[in-house]
């Protein structure tokens, strides 16, 4: 039986390395998931309790809680901003985390990481992990996937993942997130 997964691209940027690493993922699955993307934050407002307790949740994040309750299991590739997480990622997790029923909560979450520096993100997926920690999610442990200097994995015009070594590992990391998304179902 196949697991849905949804995929949450912490960048907004078309044409970023965490975009292009995203849309890498399906071919590299194995056939037991199928990978689609999640429903963007790119709408979301910055968070503020005068809306969720006014007009309510905005329908952009209602989608994306939706999407993750009803997935198996979530992927989420992202850059790592000034150390940290992106803030319109942050952002969205933030008014996820206000919905009742926690949509994250038991859930299994995959992270994933691409930057031009050596470091690949590291210090983004740490926090990361603590804030998918308090939303009680079955946050994926190894093996990590860092992509350092993504300049040099992706062909420079179609930003397709070339690297046959970040290939490889991808692929061993979401045979072992299949096994992770079994065991917590």
């Amino acid at each position: 039986m196949s697991k849905n997964v949804v995929m949450i691209c912490g960048s907004l940027r078309k044409a970023s390395f965490n975009r292009a690493l995203m849309n890498a993922l399906p071919g590299l699955a194995p056939a037991g998931l199928k990978l689609k993307e999640a429903p963007s934050f790119a709408g979301i407002p910055l968070y503020n309790e005068d809306i969720q307790k006014g007009p309510g949740f905005p329908a952009d994040v209602v989608a994306l809680a939706e999407a993750v309750r009803a997935a198996d299991g979530v992927i989420i590739v992202s850059p790592e901003y000034n150390w940290t997480i992106p803030g319109g990622l942050k952002n969205a997790l933030d008014w996820v985390s206000r919905i009742e029923n926690q949509p994250f909560k038991g859930k299994p979450v995959l992270i994933q990481s691409a930057t031009g520096g050596p470091l690949g993100g590291a210090r983004m997926q740490y926090h990361l992990r603590m804030a998918l920690t308090f939303l009680d999610a079955a946050t994926f442990g190894t093996p990590e996937i860092f992509v350092g200097s993504a300049h040099m994995k992706f062909h420079k015009d179609t930003l397709e993942l070339h690297d046959e070594a970040t290939r490889k590992i991808i692929g061993m990391q979401l045979a072992a997130f299949e096994k992770h998304i079994e065991r917590m179902n």
